[in-house]
């Protein structure tokens, strides 16, 4: 039948509390919410969107005209010949020098990797913290910034089990004091640490931590999931508050 619709597929799995987000960014990705299964701690979001058909006489016709102008460029270059070349030998080698002069010194270089981002000396980071946490900033942030570390305060926002073990933990974290009632910037994700891995320092560091507990995180930048809205970071410290 030529004219049945033909779908796309994909899954995805969220934490649960997320679902709402994903589904709306998906949406937005036209992508239509086909199923939804639940278990304790996570959601499975099943979503189909109709195939783009692929333009191929398009693409045919795009090759043909790269081939042609391939061809006539390449008979003016042979017919501009060796005074061009000349020419291009003779002029200065301005580019080049601008090339090397805008490589950072080794110094400069290593302090821009070891330097902590904070809001306060980061604008990027700082309109970050505001974003929505399926806002294109997320990805923006995450690959400019992958590896360096940053420092915010904030809450954790969820604590899960991870898997079977009662002793490592999914932590979802949020900028500010709201814990599980906050409403702005990334969904911020430890995933399968301990409590040892928070690295807890302050002057009264607690034997447990949980839901609604305020801290200074100092972590890495890790990657972020767009299709779960999951910004993951590492621990690297973890200041009560």
């Amino acid at each position: 039948m030529a004219d049945e619709i033909k779908y796309e597929y994909k899954t995805v799995r969220t934490v649960r509390g997320t679902d709402g987000l994903v589904i709306s960014k998906m949406q937005k990705d036209g992508w239509e919410l086909v199923e939804r299964g639940q278990s304790t701690l996570r959601s499975t979001l099943n979503f189909r969107r109709p195939k783009k058909p692929q333009p191929w006489l398009l693409i045919g016709t795009a090759v043909a005209v790269l081939v042609t102008l391939t061809i006539v460029i390449g008979v003016a270059s042979a017919l501009s010949g060796g005074g061009e070349k000349k020419d291009e030998a003779e002029k200065p080698t301005a580019a080049a020098s601008e090339k090397i002069s805008a490589t950072p010194t080794p110094a400069t270089a290593e302090s821009a990797a070891t330097e902590v981002i904070t809001p306060q000396n980061n604008t990027e980071f700082a309109a970050l913290l505001k974003a929505d946490s399926c806002d294109d900033a997320n990805l923006d942030f995450a690959t400019r910034h992958g590896g360096q570390t940053v420092a915010f305060n904030g809450s954790i926002v969820q604590m899960m089990p991870h898997g079977d073990y009662d002793t490592r933990y999914d932590f979802l974290l949020g900028p500010g004091d709201k814990g599980s009632n906050t409403g702005i910037g990334p969904a911020f994700k430890y995933e399968d640490v301990n409590v040892f891995d928070l690295k807890l320092t302050g002057k009264k560091v607690p034997a447990t931590v949980g839901k609604g507990d305020k801290f200074r995180f100092v972590a890495k930048v890790g990657e972020f999931n767009a299709d779960q809205c999951l910004f993951f970071l590492e621990p690297v410290s973890t200041e009560v508050r």
